[in-house]
């Protein structure tokens, strides 16, 4: 008798410290829901989709993905952008969206506004630049922990919980596409734990860069900088389906490359970039040279 009442005094002990456990650990999942504002549990973010709509979701909604999943890319996709440089006039919305987006310092922008003239007969230009998300990357070749890695949807990532910050992706980019982390990021305002997928929030001491942004992404959403450009220039879409869209409208990859004579920048590199450039052709606008310190 006194060994069955054993057992069952231990059975009653376990069932109660099981659920005094579950009961703490639910407690804390509610408390950290109670410390959310009211402005911050209904606050609305207002997105653009791929068919060119404006949507509104819950920010609270938006959850990024894990470190791990975030590695493996959306199965099925192979992301690329257009950029129509005949388009382009330097309204710099798509460098304020990025680095609203990014929460970034004006020091370490991820895009960049060009100003290029191919010869002294030609008219200047206007070239927006950014990573190219190659898919032959010398940046993955050469890091040394695996930090920067290729996924299979097309796009080149930083996890930067695993960056040591020795720059060697830097120097092996040939686009001069990454930034390095100096000094104090700006203050991260993000109720999400850190993913490569968000790049927030920002480490001191690591590299980073424009990652098309796959928060958005896996939403089937635009990235924010071809929403925001005011003149349509930016194209984003997925070459599996053959289609790009910069927001008002969407068109055939393949056709648009082919009737306006598409190429990819330092191509002879063969780093084989997903940023494809259609030349200045029948601009849209007059070049006007940027004020003083806005052209990048």
């Amino acid at each position: 008798m006194k060994k069955r009442k054993i057992k069952q005094s231990r059975r009653k002990f376990f069932a109660k410290t099981i659920t005094a456990a579950a009961g703490a650990i639910g407690g804390i999942g509610l408390t950290a829901h109670s410390c959310k504002s009211k402005s911050e549990e209904h606050e609305k973010v207002t997105l653009l989709s791929q068919d060119g709509k404006l949507v509104q979701v819950d920010k609270a909604a938006i959850t990024p993905a894990s470190p791990a999943e975030a590695r493996k890319g959306i199965p099925g996709k192979h992301f690329v952008m257009v950029v129509d440089l005949s388009r382009c006039r330097n309204a710099r919305k798509c460098i304020k969206a990025c680095d609203h987006h990014h929460q970034l310092t004006p020091d370490r922008p991820y895009i960049k506004v060009l100003r290029m003239q191919d010869n002294p007969a030609s008219s200047p230009y206007w070239m927006p630049k950014k990573c190219f998300h190659c898919d032959n990357p010398p940046c993955v070749k050469v890091c040394p922990v695996g930090a920067t890695f290729k996924r299979t949807d097309g796009l080149v990532l930083i996890d930067n919980h695993r960056c040591i910050g020795c720059r060697f992706c830097m120097a092996a980019c040939p686009y001069s596409a990454r930034v390095f982390n100096w000094g104090k990021p700006k203050p991260q305002k993000t109720n999400h734990p850190y993913s490569p997928e968000t790049s927030i929030p920002s480490q001191i001491g690591t590299v980073e860069k424009c990652d098309f942004c796959p928060d958005m992404l896996r939403q089937n959403k635009v990235p924010h900088c071809i929403s925001a450009c005011p003149n349509g220039a930016l194209y984003f879409g997925d070459q599996n389906s053959d289609s790009v869209t910069n927001g008002s409208e969407t068109v055939r990859l393949s056709t648009l490359l082919r009737d306006k004579a598409g190429y990819r920048y330092l191509e002879e590199l063969g780093t084989q970039p997903n940023v494809y450039y259609l030349p200045p052709a029948n601009r849209l606008f007059p070049f006007k040279d940027a004020p003083e310190g806005q052209s990048s």
